[in-house]
């Protein structure tokens, strides 16, 4: 691409000292000012390059960061993704076997995956929701700083061939076709990408019960291991996500 290039020259950002490993460059030291990632979505539409916060985990230490080069990584998938359809992947990755004792865990529904929720309405832009939520996350921890050439940030696990999921889907294509999902009808904004994890920024999260009950099934779905020994259901996992504007998934 093009732009990659010449994107550490441009004028107004000052990137830290860095490497490309693969498709992804990468900061060589934790991120010391936040606001730098502020600065990349900002430049976006110039440059080509989303932005990720690429947490501190020792696993990449131990892997040789195998993850962003060719001997860790899914084959890339972008040109996958449009053909996918999210409803029919949730369902079937919808585990009606994975409560203790039955399927209570999964109230208010059962055996079969509710569908997808409706679209909510924006309110406020994401990208600047998720340079503000970055910053913020990148002043309170340790994170290096990842720019990959995608037109949507959706689309960076499966422009990585990213392997985090990997304990539940060898899908990657998949996983950025939900991540599209959720960009187009919550405007939730990949910010984090772990070995095993990633958060998304949402600038549009359900506003009532009703409707975060049905993103709570989607989630769960998405990634069952992040749900894998909480007490409790969908029904009151569901009451955490009215007006939550950050979501986290894990497949550790």
């Amino acid at each position: 691409m093009t732009t990659t290039a010449s994107y550490e020259t441009l004028p107004g950002l000052d990137l830290p000292a860095g490497r490309w490993h693969g498709p992804i460059w990468l900061s060589d030291e934790p991120l010391a000012e936040p606001g730098r990632y502020r600065d990349c979505i900002g430049a976006f539409d110039r440059t080509g390059l989303w932005p990720v916060l690429v947490p501190h985990d020792e696993r990449f230490a131990a892997t040789g960061e195998d993850w962003v080069d060719d001997r860790g990584r899914l084959a890339p998938a972008v040109h996958k993704v449009e053909a996918i359809d999210v409803s029919e992947t949730l369902s079937r990755w919808w585990d009606p076997f994975c409560c203790p004792g039955g399927t209570g865990c999964l109230r208010p529904y059962g055996a079969n995956f509710p569908g997808l929720a409706r679209k909510s309405q924006l309110r406020v832009d994401p990208l600047a929701e998720a340079g503000n939520t970055g910053s913020i996350l990148a002043r309170r921890g340790t994170y290096r700083l990842g720019l990959v050439a995608v037109e949507r940030p959706a689309d960076v696990p499966a422009a990585l061939g990213w392997t985090g999921m990997i304990k539940s889907t060898d899908q990657v294509a998949a996983v950025s076709a939900v991540l599209r999902s959720w960009e187009d009808r919550f405007g939730a904004t990949l910010m984090v990408l772990g070995f095993d994890e990633l958060e998304l920024s949402v600038a549009a999260p359900p506003r009532l019960q009703g409707r975060a009950i049905v993103v709570a099934a989607e989630h769960r779905a998405f990634s069952v291991r992040s749900f894998s020994g909480q007490p409790g259901n969908l029904r009151e996992y569901a009451a955490s996500l009215v007006h939550r504007r950050h979501w986290r998934f894990s497949w550790e």
